[in-house]
């Protein structure tokens, strides 16, 4: 049998996801907590996910978005974290800018440990991409399309993206 590398690469780049998904799972998060959500995007969906960045460039007139919905295009596959809002009932924290969780939901505030065990666990997630030699970036765009899509469940407020790619040279370098 012989398996030609474009084969093997798409079969590679979509393991590397899944284990990405598995380190994001088990990163530590505060409390004991988990309010992540967390996809895997190619095909169609992905040609979706490209366009709605390019027009969220285009309508605001912002071209690093834009530039990141090319580099979604030369990606294999996009995985996307997600996470709810949910404070944590942490006494005497503070960190969100309210003087306690209660505060914090009464105003619709965003809990730091929910974006600090977002950022976390992205981290452990790129760690692995990086250890696999996958080229990726991590990308706020890619995330607030994916929200504006309607790729989470409503209570997702916060996302980002990290494209994963395997090509002669990384489509993330060289991004001008």
């Amino acid at each position: 049998m012989i398996t030609k590398s474009l084969e093997a690469e798409k079969k590679a780049v979509k393991t590397v996801a899944e284990l990405m998904v598995v380190a994001a799972r088990t990163a530590p998060k505060a409390n004991a907590v988990d309010n992540l959500e967390i996809i895997i995007v190619e095909g169609s969906e992905k040609d979706r996910l490209a366009e709605e960045m390019r027009r969220i460039g285009e309508e605001n007139n912002i071209d690093f978005i834009k530039r990141d919905g090319g580099n979604v295009d030369q990606s294999q596959v996009v995985v996307i974290f997600g996470t709810s809002i949910d404070p944590i009932d942490c006494p005497n924290c503070g960190f969100c800018g309210y003087k306690n969780c209660a505060e914090n939901r009464a105003n619709n505030g965003i809990c730091a440990f929910n974006t600090g065990d977002l950022g976390i666990a992205i981290g452990s997630a790129v760690s692995v991409a990086a250890n696999h030699r996958c080229d990726n970036r991590v990308m706020f765009s890619v995330g607030k399309a994916a929200l504006n899509l309607g790729y989470f469940h409503e209570d997702v407020k916060i996302a980002y993206g990290v494209p994963l790619a395997v090509a002669g040279k990384s489509p993330f370098v060289d991004r001008g």
